[in-house]
């Protein structure tokens, strides 16, 4: 039991490490990890049984990999000035605008 905890201790840290990416991809991976780990420990604590943490492993994963992905930072699109602070426009008349993380 010692052994396990140690090892589920070692893929948390590790899979905490992750979680500091930005894309929605690579959050959703660092989540999923976080997730599965934390879900195997409980479903080891709860049912105590093989099944139970691979249950537990398997729920943990994939809730994690939502909120891993739902809560990426997004892309917003702003309006690009000139040096004078006065809207850019193309030569159709649309605003010139970029896309950058939003704020």
């Amino acid at each position: 039991m010692t052994r396990f905890l140690a090892t589920a201790a070692v893929l948390s840290f590790v899979a905490l490490a992750a979680t500091a990416c930005n894309t929605p991809q690579e959050r959703a991976v660092g989540g999923g990890a976080v997730g599965a780990v934390g879900g195997a420990l409980v479903g080891q604590a709860i049912g105590g049984n093989t099944g139970a943490t691979v249950a537990g492993a398997v729920i943990g994963g994939l809730a994690g990999a939502m909120i891993g992905a739902g809560t990426a930072p997004g892309e917003c699109r702003y309006h690009q000035y000139d040096n004078r602070g006065r809207p850019m426009y193309d030569r159709n008349g649309r605003p010139v605008t970029y896309l950058a993380p939003c704020q």
